[in-house]
Protein backbone atom coordinates (compact mmCIF):
# COMPACT_ATOMS: atom_id res chain seq x y z
CA UNK A 1 0.00 0.00 0.00
CA UNK A 2 1.43 3.21 -0.65
CA UNK A 3 1.25 6.00 1.43
CA UNK A 4 -1.05 8.15 0.04
CA UNK A 5 -3.45 5.35 0.29
CA UNK A 6 -2.83 5.34 3.85
CA UNK A 7 -6.45 7.05 4.88
CA UNK A 8 -8.75 5.36 2.24
CA UNK A 9 -8.58 2.51 4.24
CA UNK A 10 -10.50 3.95 6.91
CA UNK A 11 -12.62 6.16 4.38
CA UNK A 12 -11.23 9.30 6.23
CA UNK A 13 -9.80 12.87 5.39
CA UNK A 14 -8.42 15.33 7.00
CA UNK A 15 -9.02 18.93 8.28
CA UNK A 16 -6.97 21.56 8.86
CA UNK A 17 -8.39 24.86 10.31
CA UNK A 18 -6.07 27.72 9.96
CA UNK A 19 -6.03 31.16 11.06
CA UNK A 20 -2.76 33.87 10.11
CA UNK A 21 -0.63 30.73 10.03
CA UNK A 22 1.28 31.28 6.24
CA UNK A 23 4.46 30.89 7.79
CA UNK A 24 4.22 27.21 8.72
CA UNK A 25 0.88 26.20 6.66
CA UNK A 26 2.69 25.04 3.23
CA UNK A 27 5.08 22.65 5.52
CA UNK A 28 1.59 21.27 6.89
CA UNK A 29 -0.21 21.19 3.97
CA UNK A 30 2.93 19.00 1.86
CA UNK A 31 3.14 16.97 4.82
CA UNK A 32 -0.29 16.10 4.72
CA UNK A 33 -0.67 15.50 1.16
CA UNK A 34 1.90 12.45 1.38
CA UNK A 35 -0.56 10.42 3.12
CA UNK A 36 -4.17 11.46 1.42
CA UNK A 37 -5.22 14.51 -1.37
CA UNK A 38 -8.44 14.33 0.65
CA UNK A 39 -7.85 17.75 2.44
CA UNK A 40 -10.46 20.26 3.77
CA UNK A 41 -8.59 23.32 4.95
CA UNK A 42 -10.92 25.72 6.63
CA UNK A 43 -9.21 29.45 6.00
CA UNK A 44 -10.96 31.00 9.89
CA UNK A 45 -10.65 34.86 8.08
CA UNK A 46 -7.15 34.84 8.16
CA UNK A 47 -5.79 38.36 7.51
CA UNK A 48 -2.18 37.42 6.25
CA UNK A 49 -0.70 35.58 2.93
CA UNK A 50 -3.19 32.23 4.14
CA UNK A 51 -5.37 33.13 0.72
CA UNK A 52 -3.08 33.64 -1.82
CA UNK A 53 -1.20 30.36 -0.45
CA UNK A 54 -3.98 28.39 -0.60
CA UNK A 55 -4.60 29.50 -3.91
CA UNK A 56 -2.00 27.25 -5.23
CA UNK A 57 -3.55 24.10 -3.91
CA UNK A 58 -7.06 23.58 -6.58
CA UNK A 59 -6.93 20.04 -5.75
CA UNK A 60 -7.78 20.47 -2.30
CA UNK A 61 -11.40 21.68 -0.27
CA UNK A 62 -10.68 25.00 0.66
CA UNK A 63 -13.45 27.01 2.81
CA UNK A 64 -12.72 30.70 3.30
CA UNK A 65 -14.75 32.21 6.17
CA UNK A 66 -15.18 36.16 5.81
CA UNK A 67 -14.20 36.56 9.54
CA UNK A 68 -12.46 34.65 12.19
CA UNK A 69 -14.90 32.94 14.26
CA UNK A 70 -12.59 30.65 16.05
CA UNK A 71 -11.10 26.80 16.19
CA UNK A 72 -14.32 25.32 16.80
CA UNK A 73 -16.54 27.09 14.71
CA UNK A 74 -13.88 26.51 11.49
CA UNK A 75 -13.57 22.42 13.20
CA UNK A 76 -17.94 22.25 12.93
CA UNK A 77 -17.37 23.86 8.95
CA UNK A 78 -14.90 21.02 8.49
CA UNK A 79 -16.80 18.22 9.80
CA UNK A 80 -20.24 19.38 7.64
CA UNK A 81 -17.83 19.24 5.01
CA UNK A 82 -16.49 15.83 5.39
CA UNK A 83 -19.75 14.45 6.24
CA UNK A 84 -21.21 15.86 3.15
CA UNK A 85 -18.34 14.54 0.55
CA UNK A 86 -19.34 10.55 2.66
CA UNK A 87 -16.41 10.60 4.98
CA UNK A 88 -16.27 7.84 7.98
CA UNK A 89 -13.73 9.81 9.76
CA UNK A 90 -11.21 12.91 9.94
CA UNK A 91 -8.26 13.18 11.10
CA UNK A 92 -7.70 17.26 12.37
CA UNK A 93 -4.37 18.50 12.37
CA UNK A 94 -3.02 22.14 13.95
CA UNK A 95 -1.61 24.50 11.38
CA UNK A 96 1.09 25.56 13.13
CA UNK A 97 3.45 23.08 12.35
CA UNK A 98 3.80 21.48 15.98
CA UNK A 99 2.14 18.11 14.60
CA UNK A 100 3.83 15.73 12.46
CA UNK A 101 2.01 14.28 9.27
CA UNK A 102 3.99 11.32 9.91
CA UNK A 103 1.69 10.05 12.57
CA UNK A 104 -0.94 10.26 10.51
CA UNK A 105 -0.74 6.24 9.98
CA UNK A 106 -0.60 5.95 13.41
CA UNK A 107 -4.43 6.85 13.85
CA UNK A 108 -5.65 4.36 11.00
CA UNK A 109 -3.50 1.24 12.79
CA UNK A 110 -5.05 1.91 16.06
CA UNK A 111 -8.71 2.15 14.54
CA UNK A 112 -8.30 -0.89 12.11
CA UNK A 113 -6.40 -2.61 15.42
CA UNK A 114 -9.24 -1.49 18.02
CA UNK A 115 -12.21 -0.28 16.65
CA UNK A 116 -14.39 2.68 15.95
CA UNK A 117 -13.01 5.69 18.62
CA UNK A 118 -12.39 9.47 19.14
CA UNK A 119 -8.38 9.76 18.71
CA UNK A 120 -6.28 11.95 20.71
CA UNK A 121 -2.56 12.64 19.71
CA UNK A 122 -0.54 12.17 23.18
CA UNK A 123 2.47 14.68 23.06
CA UNK A 124 3.90 14.05 26.43
CA UNK A 125 3.86 17.11 28.16
CA UNK A 126 6.36 16.06 30.27
CA UNK A 127 8.92 16.19 28.29
CA UNK A 128 11.58 18.45 28.30
CA UNK A 129 10.78 22.13 26.35
CA UNK A 130 7.30 21.93 26.55
CA UNK A 131 6.07 25.64 27.87
CA UNK A 132 4.88 25.43 31.34
CA UNK A 133 1.65 27.31 30.63
CA UNK A 134 0.80 24.72 27.96
CA UNK A 135 1.25 21.56 30.46
CA UNK A 136 -0.61 23.06 33.69
CA UNK A 137 -3.47 23.95 31.02
CA UNK A 138 -3.24 20.16 29.79
CA UNK A 139 -3.31 18.84 33.67
CA UNK A 140 -6.45 20.91 34.00
CA UNK A 141 -8.24 20.43 31.06
CA UNK A 142 -7.23 16.56 32.02
CA UNK A 143 -8.81 16.13 35.44
CA UNK A 144 -12.15 17.87 34.71
CA UNK A 145 -12.42 15.63 31.57
CA UNK A 146 -11.93 12.96 34.22
CA UNK A 147 -14.35 13.99 36.81
CA UNK A 148 -16.81 14.60 34.03
CA UNK A 149 -15.94 11.23 32.45
CA UNK A 150 -14.99 8.87 34.68
CA UNK A 151 -11.67 8.36 31.66
CA UNK A 152 -8.59 9.27 32.50
CA UNK A 153 -6.41 10.46 29.84
CA UNK A 154 -2.86 11.67 29.82
CA UNK A 155 -3.40 14.47 26.96
CA UNK A 156 -6.66 16.24 26.68
CA UNK A 157 -5.73 19.74 24.37
CA UNK A 158 -3.97 18.07 21.71
CA UNK A 159 -5.61 19.16 18.85
CA UNK A 160 -4.06 16.69 16.33
CA UNK A 161 -7.34 13.96 16.50
CA UNK A 162 -9.47 11.60 15.01
CA UNK A 163 -13.03 12.12 14.95
CA UNK A 164 -15.49 9.23 14.13
CA UNK A 165 -17.55 11.49 12.20
CA UNK A 166 -21.12 9.40 11.68
CA UNK A 167 -21.00 8.90 15.69
CA UNK A 168 -20.58 13.18 16.58
CA UNK A 169 -22.91 14.24 13.84
CA UNK A 170 -26.10 13.74 16.31
CA UNK A 171 -24.47 15.58 18.63
CA UNK A 172 -25.47 19.25 19.32
CA UNK A 173 -22.77 21.55 20.24
CA UNK A 174 -22.92 24.94 20.96
CA UNK A 175 -19.15 26.76 21.81
CA UNK A 176 -16.82 28.42 18.89
CA UNK A 177 -13.76 28.62 20.29
CA UNK A 178 -10.89 26.59 21.46
CA UNK A 179 -13.69 25.43 23.93
CA UNK A 180 -14.91 23.23 21.50
CA UNK A 181 -12.23 20.79 21.75
CA UNK A 182 -13.29 20.53 25.57
CA UNK A 183 -17.00 19.99 24.69
CA UNK A 184 -16.22 17.48 22.07
CA UNK A 185 -15.08 14.82 23.82
CA UNK A 186 -16.59 15.05 26.79
CA UNK A 187 -20.27 14.64 25.04
CA UNK A 188 -18.34 11.73 22.88
CA UNK A 189 -17.66 10.43 25.88
CA UNK A 190 -21.35 10.98 27.13
CA UNK A 191 -22.53 8.97 24.20
CA UNK A 192 -20.52 5.83 24.73
CA UNK A 193 -18.17 7.00 22.04
CA UNK A 194 -14.31 5.46 23.19
CA UNK A 195 -12.22 8.16 23.95
CA UNK A 196 -8.60 7.02 23.54
CA UNK A 197 -4.85 8.83 24.00
CA UNK A 198 -2.58 7.63 20.98
CA UNK A 199 1.24 8.62 21.62
CA UNK A 200 2.38 11.60 18.85
CA UNK A 201 5.60 13.59 18.74
CA UNK A 202 5.08 17.28 18.74
CA UNK A 203 7.33 20.28 17.98
CA UNK A 204 7.64 23.53 20.17
CA UNK A 205 9.08 25.98 18.23
CA UNK A 206 8.95 29.42 19.39
CA UNK A 207 10.48 31.45 16.35
CA UNK A 208 7.82 29.93 13.77
CA UNK A 209 4.61 28.74 16.09
CA UNK A 210 2.16 31.39 16.57
CA UNK A 211 -0.43 30.69 19.19
CA UNK A 212 -3.80 32.47 19.02
CA UNK A 213 -5.07 31.53 22.66
CA UNK A 214 -5.68 34.37 24.70
CA UNK A 215 -5.02 33.21 28.24
CA UNK A 216 -7.29 35.06 30.01
CA UNK A 217 -9.99 35.47 27.86
CA UNK A 218 -9.99 31.56 26.44
CA UNK A 219 -9.59 30.10 29.90
CA UNK A 220 -12.20 31.78 31.38
CA UNK A 221 -14.81 30.31 28.52
CA UNK A 222 -13.36 26.93 28.77
CA UNK A 223 -13.58 27.09 33.02
CA UNK A 224 -17.59 28.46 32.41
CA UNK A 225 -17.93 25.40 29.93
CA UNK A 226 -16.63 22.74 33.04
CA UNK A 227 -18.30 24.54 35.18
CA UNK A 228 -21.68 23.74 33.15
CA UNK A 229 -20.50 19.98 31.90
CA UNK A 230 -19.81 18.82 35.85
CA UNK A 231 -23.44 20.50 36.52
CA UNK A 232 -24.83 18.58 33.69
CA UNK A 233 -22.54 15.29 35.51
CA UNK A 234 -24.10 15.60 38.50
CA UNK A 235 -27.63 16.84 37.55
CA UNK A 236 -27.89 13.83 34.92
CA UNK A 237 -24.57 11.85 33.38
CA UNK A 238 -23.90 10.48 36.38
CA UNK A 239 -27.55 9.85 38.39
CA UNK A 240 -28.52 8.01 34.37
CA UNK A 241 -25.21 6.04 34.64
CA UNK A 242 -26.09 4.63 38.27
CA UNK A 243 -29.57 4.16 37.85
CA UNK A 244 -29.32 2.14 34.61
CA UNK A 245 -26.63 0.18 35.82
CA UNK A 246 -28.99 -0.29 39.18
CA UNK A 247 -31.54 -1.37 36.77
CA UNK A 248 -29.70 -3.67 34.38
CA UNK A 249 -28.40 -5.84 37.32
CA UNK A 250 -31.62 -5.70 39.31
CA UNK A 251 -31.89 -5.40 43.17
CA UNK A 252 -30.35 -9.33 43.65
CA UNK A 253 -27.20 -9.27 41.28
CA UNK A 254 -26.84 -5.36 43.05
CA UNK A 255 -27.14 -6.84 46.10
CA UNK A 256 -24.73 -9.63 45.34
CA UNK A 257 -22.19 -8.03 43.43
CA UNK A 258 -22.27 -4.45 44.65
CA UNK A 259 -22.91 -4.76 48.47
CA UNK A 260 -22.11 -8.26 49.33
CA UNK A 261 -18.83 -9.09 46.99
CA UNK A 262 -17.17 -5.53 46.20
CA UNK A 263 -13.88 -4.26 46.66
CA UNK A 264 -14.34 -1.75 49.40
CA UNK A 265 -14.10 -2.55 52.71
CA UNK A 266 -17.52 -3.20 55.19
CA UNK A 267 -16.80 -0.08 56.70
CA UNK A 268 -17.04 1.66 53.77
CA UNK A 269 -20.13 -0.09 52.11
CA UNK A 270 -21.59 0.63 55.71
CA UNK A 271 -20.87 4.09 55.55
CA UNK A 272 -22.04 4.07 51.94
CA UNK A 273 -25.54 2.79 52.97
CA UNK A 274 -25.69 5.23 55.46
CA UNK A 275 -25.02 8.56 53.52
CA UNK A 276 -27.68 7.26 51.44
CA UNK A 277 -30.14 6.70 53.47
CA UNK A 278 -29.26 10.22 55.43
CA UNK A 279 -29.64 11.87 51.73
CA UNK A 280 -32.54 9.65 50.89
CA UNK A 281 -34.86 11.38 54.20
CA UNK A 282 -33.56 14.70 54.36
CA UNK A 283 -36.16 17.37 53.29
CA UNK A 284 -34.18 18.02 50.23
CA UNK A 285 -36.66 16.73 47.18
CA UNK A 286 -35.23 17.44 44.02
CA UNK A 287 -31.72 17.71 45.22
CA UNK A 288 -31.01 14.35 46.78
CA UNK A 289 -29.26 12.79 43.75
CA UNK A 290 -26.67 15.61 43.22
CA UNK A 291 -26.60 15.95 47.01
CA UNK A 292 -25.15 11.74 47.53
CA UNK A 293 -23.35 11.93 44.57
CA UNK A 294 -21.20 14.73 45.77
CA UNK A 295 -20.91 14.08 49.20
CA UNK A 296 -19.99 10.44 48.24
CA UNK A 297 -17.24 11.61 45.83
CA UNK A 298 -15.84 14.23 48.40
CA UNK A 299 -16.10 11.46 50.89
CA UNK A 300 -14.81 8.76 48.87
CA UNK A 301 -17.76 6.34 49.40
CA UNK A 302 -19.28 3.81 47.02
CA UNK A 303 -21.38 6.13 45.09
CA UNK A 304 -23.50 3.14 43.22
CA UNK A 305 -24.25 1.67 46.81
CA UNK A 306 -24.99 5.66 48.23
CA UNK A 307 -26.87 6.15 45.33
CA UNK A 308 -29.30 2.96 45.69
CA UNK A 309 -30.22 3.66 49.36
CA UNK A 310 -30.98 7.48 48.66
CA UNK A 311 -33.69 5.98 46.59
CA UNK A 312 -35.21 5.03 49.87
CA UNK A 313 -38.10 8.21 49.42
CA UNK A 314 -39.63 5.80 46.76
CA UNK A 315 -43.11 7.36 45.69
CA UNK A 316 -45.23 5.65 47.33
CA UNK A 317 -43.76 5.99 50.01
CA UNK A 318 -43.56 9.57 50.62
CA UNK A 319 -46.55 10.14 52.54
CA UNK A 320 -45.47 7.68 55.23
CA UNK A 321 -42.21 9.65 55.50
CA UNK A 322 -43.72 12.83 55.46
CA UNK A 323 -46.32 12.14 58.04
CA UNK A 324 -43.40 10.49 60.56
CA UNK A 325 -41.44 13.48 60.14
CA UNK A 326 -44.05 15.57 60.85
CA UNK A 327 -45.10 13.53 64.06
CA UNK A 328 -41.26 13.05 65.06
CA UNK A 329 -40.94 17.03 64.48
CA UNK A 330 -43.97 17.57 66.56
CA UNK A 331 -42.69 15.67 69.18
CA UNK A 332 -39.52 17.44 69.58
CA UNK A 333 -40.93 21.20 68.60
CA UNK A 334 -43.28 20.11 71.69
CA UNK A 335 -46.23 20.91 69.22
CA UNK A 336 -49.13 18.49 69.42
CA UNK A 337 -49.35 15.20 67.44
CA UNK A 338 -50.63 12.13 67.49
CA UNK A 339 -53.91 11.92 65.45
CA UNK A 340 -54.88 15.71 65.38
CA UNK A 341 -52.05 15.80 62.66
CA UNK A 342 -53.75 12.73 61.08
CA UNK A 343 -57.09 14.68 60.63
CA UNK A 344 -55.82 18.08 60.00
CA UNK A 345 -53.79 16.56 56.67
CA UNK A 346 -57.20 14.93 55.94
CA UNK A 347 -59.15 18.41 56.05
CA UNK A 348 -56.47 20.17 54.11
CA UNK A 349 -56.24 17.14 51.52
CA UNK A 350 -52.86 18.30 49.94
CA UNK A 351 -49.71 17.83 50.91
CA UNK A 352 -48.13 21.20 50.10
CA UNK A 353 -50.59 23.18 52.07
CA UNK A 354 -50.58 21.00 54.82
CA UNK A 355 -46.63 20.98 55.16
CA UNK A 356 -46.28 24.78 54.77
CA UNK A 357 -48.35 25.37 57.79
CA UNK A 358 -46.18 22.81 59.92
CA UNK A 359 -43.13 23.66 57.95
CA UNK A 360 -40.86 23.85 61.19
CA UNK A 361 -42.00 20.91 62.58
CA UNK A 362 -41.44 18.78 59.36
CA UNK A 363 -38.02 19.77 58.79
CA UNK A 364 -36.89 19.13 62.21
CA UNK A 365 -38.69 15.63 61.98
CA UNK A 366 -37.36 14.53 58.45
CA UNK A 367 -33.68 15.65 59.61
CA UNK A 368 -34.18 13.28 62.94
CA UNK A 369 -35.97 10.89 61.05
CA UNK A 370 -33.07 10.70 58.14
CA UNK A 371 -30.16 10.79 61.13
CA UNK A 372 -31.87 7.49 63.15
CA UNK A 373 -32.82 5.50 59.90
CA UNK A 374 -29.18 6.00 58.81
CA UNK A 375 -27.44 5.02 61.79
CA UNK A 376 -29.69 1.71 61.99
CA UNK A 377 -29.13 1.07 58.35
CA UNK A 378 -25.27 1.64 58.37
CA UNK A 379 -25.13 -0.22 61.46
CA UNK A 380 -27.79 -3.10 60.23
CA UNK A 381 -25.50 -3.07 56.80
CA UNK A 382 -21.99 -3.34 59.23
CA UNK A 383 -23.36 -6.20 61.30
CA UNK A 384 -25.03 -8.13 58.30
CA UNK A 385 -21.59 -7.97 56.05
CA UNK A 386 -19.49 -9.05 58.98
CA UNK A 387 -21.65 -11.77 59.37
CA UNK A 388 -21.66 -12.52 55.64
CA UNK A 389 -17.53 -12.32 55.81
CA UNK A 390 -17.14 -14.84 58.64
CA UNK A 391 -19.14 -17.54 56.58
CA UNK A 392 -16.52 -17.15 54.03
CA UNK A 393 -14.26 -18.32 56.42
Amino acid sequence: MTSNEVLATINACVIIPTYNNAKTLRRVLDGVRQYTSHIIVVNDGSTDDTASLLAHYSDLTIIHLPRNKGKGWALRIGFRAAGRQGFSYAITIDSDGQHFPEDIPRFVDEIERHGSALLIGDRNMNREGIPGKSSFGNRFSNFWFRFETGIALADTQSGFRLYPLNRIQGIRFYSTKFEFEVEVIVKAAWRCIPVRNIPVNVLYNPAERVSHFRPFRDFTRISILNTWLVLVTLLYIRPRAYFRSFTEKGFRRFFLEDLLHSDDSILKKALSVALGVLVGLSPIWGFQTITVLFLALVLRLNKLIAFAFSNISLPPLIPFIIYISLQIGALLSGQPAGSSLLFQWAEIGTYGTFIQQHLTEYVVGSFALATVSAVIFGLGAYLLLNIKDRQKV
